[in-house]
């Protein structure tokens, strides 16, 4: 643990205190403004009902890491693919999840996104072409490349937003989706979130290679480092991802770089880093710096952010009321939404 601290306190630490001139419109940003504010309110509140215990099992929240969740869905359209890994309310409400539906699924209801049988980690919607929420590590990177080979089977324009940690950059099944994605130049892109942590491992204990992205070089596969603390930087880097990949020249891969500023999982007390560090990545929170650019900027008024603040909170709020006055599921629910072969040689007995 003492080992852990001393590579934390050599982190570089994020350095921005000025506001940007701001270069989309006001729906552009006032729409990301919402969108980050809207995960960051349900997190908040799925912290609260999980130490009501009201919220059992595993949770992982998306605190710090909302500019991505706004910033991809900006750059894609609601027919592309996303799938990502355990840490995925936020990016499953970018994609259109209702927070009633999702937060429900955490209560373990049968209004929940999937029936109250998935939990945190396994939300999924088909409607909203979003393919979890994956609750084994790194299991989502072939996933997510056979969803693109699918689609390249069919001749669609579609891609899929495969996502992952930095610790799951460490498995196996990476560098055999990597070699195939390029080889068949599938319409596939890949984001490692890297938040700087695994579980509670800093990404220089666990890989001589640092820049994670340059994990792609191996394989000839366009890849860069993106700074993930604001919607901008999202949305221009995927823009070019997307048109790369569109454009039929196969993968794209990059590695975002953000923050998390809750531990791992609600058991983490997250004391492998230190407070000077945790304050620097606070110090450019997401959600305020966006804010500070709309009112510096004249975007819109402190009347009109007011005006999302209420509403989200209405929203948030009447999620949890939803989510605590559903059901649980049958008992009989069990058994159904379950894939099974007819026709498998064991299933005939």
């Amino acid at each position: 643990m003492v080992a852990e601290k001393k590579t934390a306190s050599k982190k570089a630490t994020p350095k921005r205190t000025t506001v940007k001139k701001a270069k989309y419109s006001k729906d552009q940003y006032l729409s990301w403004y919402e969108s980050m504010l809207r995960i960051r309110k349900f997190e908040e509140k799925a912290l609260l009902g999980y130490s009501q215990q009201k919220i059992r099992g595993f949770l992982h929240v998306y605190i710090g890491q909302e500019a991505l969740a706004a910033g991809i869905e900006s750059a894609i359209t609601a027919e592309d693919a996303v799938l990502t890994a355990y840490r995925q309310h936020g990016i499953a409400i970018g994609r259109g999840c209702s927070t009633s539906a999702c937060m429900a699924e955490l209560y373990a209801k049968e209004t929940g996104v999937n029936k109250g049988k998935g939990g945190s980690m396994h939300f999924f919607s088909k409607e909203n072409r979003y393919f979890g929420g994956n609750g084994i590590v790194g299991a989502q990177i072939p996933i997510g490349t056979g969803i693109a080979f699918a689609e390249k089977y069919k001749g669609t324009d579609k891609l899929c937003v495969t996502m992952f940690g930095d610790g799951a950059a460490r498995q196996g099944a990476l560098h055999e989706a990597f070699n195939m994605a390029m080889t068949w130049k599938l319409p596939v892109l890949y984001i490692c979130e890297n938040n700087h942590y695994a579980m509670g491992t800093s990404v220089e204990r666990t890989s001589n290679i640092k820049e994670i992205h340059k994990l792609g070089d191996a394989y000839g596969m366009p890849s860069e480092a993106v700074d993930g603390m604001t919607p901008e930087s999202v949305h221009e880097a995927m823009k070019k991802a997307v048109a790369h990949i569109r454009a039929g020249k196969g993968p794209y891969f990059l590695e975002i770089k953000t923050y998390r500023y809750k531990g791992h999982s609600v058991s983490d007390p997250g004391t492998y880093r230190t407070r000077e560090e945790l304050r620097s990545y606070m110090d450019i929170d997401p959600i305020k710096v966006t804010e500070k650019t709309i009112l510096e900027n004249k975007i819109a008024t402190e009347g009109e952010i007011q005006a999302i603040k209420d509403k989200i909170k209405e929203e948030i709020t009447n999620a949890v009321k939803f989510a605590e006055e559903s059901d649980f599921p049958d008992g009989a629910e069990l058994y159904s939404d379950n894939y099974q072969q007819d026709d498998y040689p064991y299933m005939r007995d």
